[in-house]
């Protein structure tokens, strides 16, 4: 088990970069990814819940079978996610959609064709493999409302209120510096914009030794909030209404939730 420093933010990132870069390589050769990496089982997948208790914890089997064959095979395949953002955030026609840590393009693609061709999809993801999979996703798909950016959530490429809706799927939780992420995604909302994510919320008494796991942080686990980190985070960055929910549990020690929050008017 490799040990995680106290606060390396560079080390979860590169971990992170390298655990997505070579799942967007394994879909891209037809197989499916998963969120565990190949060195073992201490992520979320690898957990009795997940492997006994709740086989459908990650990936695309929590898309429907209509919204699953409405996308190339390599969206599909790539798909890392613990929920269904798109199905949660009531998207309308015309709206301009950011989804942080897009991946292989599910979720933009998706909501691409929720906002109409008046309205803008863009996917924010760091990873080069990932990026070029997701623009290869959106060809075969033909969709043309979507832009694929590169960065990273703790800094968007984005303007101040330039974007109604913030989604993202299971992507938070891996970054190191979460209070950043929330401050990004407000800033970017216009007023009364909306923040609707599907994350992993962590049970209060996690062990620390998981916490510690780099191979559990890279699985979503480890770097997981609690219900109460999370709330005060989105709070603290001045995002109201906040809802927490949790849908399903993908560890031992933490569940799937969907997350929602709004930007004053």
């Amino acid at each position: 088990m490799a040990e995680l420093k106290t606060n390396d933010h560079d080390e979860v990132r590169e971990g992170v970069r390298e655990r997505y870069a070579e799942a967007a390589e394994v879909a891209k050769a037809g197989a499916e990814a998963s969120c565990c990496s190949t060195e073992g089982a201490s992520c979320g997948c690898g957990s009795s819940v997940a492997r006994e208790g709740a086989p459908d914890a990650f990936g695309s089997q929590l898309y429907s079978i209509e919204e699953q064959g409405a996308l190339p095979d390599a969206a599909r395949l790539a798909s890392l996610g613990c929920g269904n953002p798109t199905a949660v955030a009531e998207l309308n026609e015309g709206e301009t959609v950011l989804d942080l840590g897009s991946g292989g393009g599910i979720d933009v693609l998706l909501s691409a064709r929720r906002v109409g061709p008046d309205g803008k999809a863009y996917g924010l993801d760091m990873t080069d493999e990932m990026l070029e999979l997701a623009r290869a996703n959106q060809r075969q798909a033909g969709v043309d409302n979507v832009e694929f950016l590169k960065g990273a959530i703790e800094d968007i490429p984005l303007p101040d209120e330039s974007v109604d809706v913030v989604i993202s799927n299971c992507v938070i939780n891996l970054s190191a510096d979460k209070g950043r992420v929330f401050r990004e995604a407000a800033r970017v909302l216009r007023p009364g914009g909306r923040f609707a994510v599907t994350d992993i919320v962590s049970d209060p008494d996690m062990e620390e030794a998981t916490r510690r796991d780099l191979a559990s942080w890279t699985g979503c686990i480890a770097g997981a909030l609690t219900e109460d980190e999370f709330r005060a985070g989105l709070e603290a960055a001045g995002l109201g209404q906040v809802e927490i929910r949790e849908t399903h549990r993908v560890h031992d020690q933490a569940g799937s939730a969907i997350v929602r929050a709004r930007k004053p008017a």
